[in-house]
């Protein structure tokens, strides 16, 4: 295995390529996907340290497919004209990340320009010291498309919207050597412009989308890079912006929200589906110590939610996630804002213990102790795979390994997918170096018999911990 270029994954449930004790062999003729040794590498890595792999979700994605496919029924929304506002609620380490970041995938996968990022001290959605435009900064810098899914496709989006256009006008006849195919690139161009001009601030942003073209045109670089400038909202002052690009306008703190909905209209004009805005880490804004600063900012959440379930924003979908207290709480989370919970708070129905995937809020469930046998499965075979050893785990061992690790003290209102990975990887790295090591071994050691860190206890809703208490193959 050692050298190989990409690493094999047993496919289903409980297949292995080991030869330790347990192992089973693969189904005859299953699939075995090949993960590539650069993204095995992120997978790894990236678990380990506690976060969500940019790339790869699809090798390791269990569960959570009703939630996904809810989400999915959103983008559908967004592309027929609609809007669409979520909020993804689960404690720390329960995958709300992880959610969000395979939404982004199938998101980018069907054609839509995706805008991510985490709030922080810095970034919240609203500011007196430039903080809403830190956001809304971050999200343009995080730009991604198909084709460019690191971010940064700002420019590469203009650049397409017209490339486009072009081949439209020579699709219709009208060549790149005729005299009339400027005029006529131009003039399809202002089409699209004007569309814009009745939205709040559309005149202005037209005006700087024409300036791109006829600088694209005049092979003017610094007007282009200006142009790009403004739409990322660096510009300072109204008068640089006006002696620049002849607008007397720049994106600031209060109406930077609005600029998200002309996007999101544009890029539906350029050829995309719309545009999905995924906002993580609400936490930041329960941790706003003044009390007037949370309001503003829970007023702003109050306006995008509004704006896109009442119909005043099209091909706009908005995600934001966040842990049960911080929405929950009724002195500093969103229920604190009394019009923000009069909307999202759970029905009489929802409460008997039934599930709601369409409300406005969809509360992560724990993954079942079956699901998460299909995890460290998963995650087993790519490390194998990565560091180029035979696995030595097999069905058993993955099963006493489950079992320890959630009947464990605090398993109860503690234990989340983030901490079950992290020791799972941990023991595979110890195994990897020390072939002495065996599983009985490492579990019968007591480390794992209390929780690393109880005091990041997290509020829980009813029924958190189900599936936790038990664990049996």
């Amino acid at each position: 295995m050692r050298g190989d270029k990409d690493v094999t994954l047993g496919a289903g449930g409980a297949t292995t390529r080991g030869g330790g004790p347990g192992a089973t062999c693969a189904t005859p003729g299953a699939a075995h996907p090949r993960v590539p040794r650069r993204i095995a590498t992120v997978i790894v890595n990236s678990l380990k340290g506690g976060v969500v792999p940019r790339i790869g979700l699809p090798y390791i994605t269990v569960g959570r497919e009703p939630e996904i496919n809810a989400l999915l029924r959103d983008l559908a929304i967004v592309a027929d004209g609609g809007a669409s506002f979520r909020f993804v609620v689960g404690r720390y380490g329960s995958g709300k990340s992880f959610l969000l970041q395979t939404i982004r995938n199938h998101a980018m996968g069907k054609n839509f320009v995706v805008a991510d990022a985490d709030l922080s001290p810095e970034r919240r959605l609203q500011g007196g010291r430039g903080q809403g435009l830190a956001t809304y900064r971050e999200l343009i810098g995080n730009l991604s498309t198909r084709t460019r899914p690191e971010g940064g496709a700002l420019t590469l989006i203009l650049d397409r919207w017209i490339s486009g256009v072009q081949s439209e006008v020579a699709a219709a006849g009208t060549l790149p050597d005729d005299p009339r195919f400027v005029d006529e690139v131009r003039r399809r161009i202002f089409v699209v412009v004007d569309q814009l001009h009745e939205m709040v601030h559309g005149f202005d942003f037209a005006k700087v989308l024409a300036a791109y073209f006829d600088a694209q045109l005049a092979g003017d670089d610094d007007t282009k890079a200006n142009v790009v400038r403004w739409f990322r909202g660096e510009y300072r002052t109204k008068a640089e912006a006006r002696a620049d690009l002849g607008v007397s306008v720049t994106i600031g703190d209060d109406d930077w929200y609005d600029y998200i909905k002309l996007l999101a209209c544009f890029l539906r004009k350029a050829g995309y589906e719309g545009l999905v805005v995924l906002v993580d880490e609400l936490v930041n804004l329960y941790k706003i110590p003044n009390a007037i600063s949370r309001q503003y900012n829970y007023e702003k959440i109050l306006t995008m939610y509004n704006d896109t379930l009442q119909g005043r924003a099209s091909h706009l979908g908005v995600i934001m996630s966040g842990t049960p207290q911080c929405v929950e709480d009724r002195r500093r989370g969103l229920y604190s804002y009394e019009a923000l919970r009069s909307r999202l708070t759970q029905g009489r129905l929802g409460r008997e213990g039934r599930v709601d995937l369409m409300a406005p809020v969809i509360r992560l469930t724990p993954l079942a102790p079956e699901e998460l046998l299909v995890l460290v499965e998963k995650l087993a075979d790519i490390h194998a795979g990565l560091f180029g050893y035979e696995r030595r785990l097999g069905e058993d061992d993955l099963a006493r390994f489950l079992e320890v690790e959630l009947s464990r003290v605090g398993a109860e209102t503690l234990v989340t997918p983030r901490e079950v990975i992290r020791d799972f990887i941990e023991m595979l790295d110890i195994m990897c170096q020390d072939a002495d090591a065996t599983v009985e071994g490492l579990l019968g050691s007591g480390a794992l018999r209390t929780l690393a860190n109880p005091d990041e206890r997290d509020v829980a809703g009813p029924g958190a911990a189900a599936g936790y208490a038990e664990f049996t193959i």
